[in-house]
Order: structure tokens, then sequence, then C-alpha cells
């Protein structure tokens, strides 16, 4: 089961002092016109055809297995996919609920307080 994260607590986790790894399935182009930068992300953009390939190709992504990392696409869909292939490959996953959409609906709301 994977687990999920809001883009509130997403937020409140990136004030600590680790850094948190971001996995963007997005295709490289979206993923260039915006993704998650704070000081404490580490980005990576891996498209989600590249992820729905693992499972027939057996590869192995330069993905971390040690740490947590947090699986987005536009509204969640798609890394909800990514979330349950690399959670059966034992990477430990977190699904941002809502995806990038849902990210800057919070981003907003934070500057309109």
């Amino acid at each position: 089961m994977v687990k999920k994260i809001t883009p509130k607590e997403l937020h409140f986790m990136l004030q600590g002092e680790e850094k948190v790894m971001v996995l963007d399935v997005r295709a490289e182009e979206k993923f260039h016109q915006f993704h998650i930068e704070e000081p404490n992300v580490e980005s990576c953009n891996i498209p989600k055809t590249t992820i729905f390939g693992l499972e027939e190709s057996g590869d192995e992504l330069s993905l971390p297995k040690s740490r947590e990392v947090v699986v987005t696409c536009t509204t969640g869909n798609s890394a909800a996919k990514c979330a349950d292939i690399l959670d059966r490959q034992n990477y430990q996953v977190i699904l941002l609920e809502g995806g990038i959409t849902a990210w800057k609906e919070y981003l907003k709301s934070l500057e309109d307080e």
C-alpha cells in the first residue's frame, strides 16, 4: 500500500533538515516548465513511460531504495500507477495527492494569506 502525502504535509516536510527526493513522472517538457523547487528538494524527472516499462525490462532506476521518494505528476493519476510499480520493486514511495496542480494551488493559498 503506497503512502500518500498532501501538499501541506509535503510543505511541512520540506521545512525539515533532510533533503526530500521528488520524482516527477511527467514528460520532460512539462517538467522544465514547472516542477517543485525548494531548497530542500532533490528533484528528478523520469517520465512515466520509462517507469511503466520497468516491469517488462526489469531495469533498475537511478533512485535510492534506502530513502523515501515523493512521486508526483500533473494531477496524481499517473503518479499513483508509477508509485504502485515502484512500491512493488521495493522503493520507498509516497504519493503527492493531487500532483503538481494541487501543489500550485497550495502555494497560491499561502500567498493569499
